[in-house]
């Protein structure tokens, strides 16, 4: 009886051994998106599904999951098991700014681990043309002269467009009124048309708006010119030192997730962000692409921290409440 027991003990250690060694990934990943299909986030995300899956071998499913401006999204990876199938996809917006703004229940610091920087695009300010301003220091000059007069469009509070405008506001001494719309598109079509005067959006989104003479580019609010639009200064050039702004995108996953199941999708990332293809993409959207020194877990995770720590005081003087 008893070597009959141990036979059936070793016969369920064969089986097991397989599903335990189990190499990751052996089944799909989910990619958790916060932004609605055919948007920037999910176009980037989609290029990324595309070449991760080449790498890791498994298809990466592209998955929107919108509301609260991220916050749904991210509550549902930080609830996923820590093991490499269910990641999220986010930027500035969800991962920064919601996270800041919104109530929530997790900690997108402490909660989620770190894979990588993808992406890098920058914001910059726009005008209508019929605004009687030639560059930044005109603009400045004429909102200091008309205090409350001119309006900037935003897409809630809390939100990239807003935050900037408000950052703007401080560094500058200037004053305008704000005005809330649902989306980026409403908000062009606006100041196409003279409704409001000023948005601070983001540059590889609203590029064709600029190039095709509908509105004006002041400048880029980044240390160095943007490549897709060259003539455009820097807000460093255009006389507002420090006023720097990325609308950047990253990708985590759940706290605890094993180091090498961190390093395997990260390595999927570093050889999609070398692929001579998706980089051409990727830059005919507009997007930078962070070097490779900061393509690590690592790298993200200090990036993260500094602009969690930089906004947070902006957010909390501005006494910022969701919408």
């Amino acid at each position: 009886m008893k070597k009959l027991i141990a036979a059936a003990a070793a016969f369920v250690t064969v089986l097991a051994t397989p599903a335990l060694a189990q190499v990751y990934p052996s089944h799909p990943v989910i990619l958790i998106v916060p932004n609605p299909p055919g948007g920037p986030t999910d176009a980037l995300a989609r290029i990324f599904s595309e070449r991760m899956r080449a790498f890791l071998g498994q298809p990466v499913i592209v998955e929107n999951v919108t509301g609260a401006s991220g916050i749904i999204s991210i509550r549902r990876v930080v609830r996923a098991a820590p093991d490499g199938y269910t990641l999220s996809f986010g930027n500035i917006a969800s991962h920064v700014f919601a996270s800041l703004v919104s109530r929530r229940d997790y900690d997108v610091l402490e909660d989620l681990s770190p894979v990588g920087l993808l992406t890098i695009s920058p914001m910059w300010m726009l005008a209508t043309r019929a605004l009687p301003a030639g560059n930044i220091r005109e603009l400045i000059g004429w909102l200091k002269a008309n205090p409350g007069k001119a309006t900037a469009g935003h897409v809630g509070a809390g939100s990239p467009a807003h935050l900037c405008g408000l950052y703007f506001q401080k560094q500058t001494g200037t004053s305008f009124v704000f005005a809330s719309y649902r989306g980026a598109g409403p908000i062009m079509q606006d100041l196409i048309a003279g409704q409001i005067d000023l948005a601070c959006l983001e540059a590889s989104a609203s590029r064709p708006y600029v190039e095709s003479d509908k509105l004006r580019a002041f400048a880029v609010m980044a240390k160095s010119r943007w490549a897709p639009a060259p003539d455009v200064p820097t807000i460093d050039e255009a006389g507002v030192q420090g006023l720097y702004i990325p609308f950047w995108h990253g990708l985590w996953a759940p706290k605890a997730t094993p180091p090498d199941v961190i390093g395997k999708l990260n390595a999927a990332i570093v050889a999609t962000l070398a692929e001579p293809a998706v980089r051409a993409r990727l830059i005919g959207l507009g997007q930078e692409i962070p070097p490779h020194e900061q393509q690590t877990p690592e790298a993200l995770s200090t990036f993260h921290k500094a602009e969690v720590a930089k906004w947070e005081p902006i957010i909390r003087a501005a006494n910022i409440a969701p919408e």
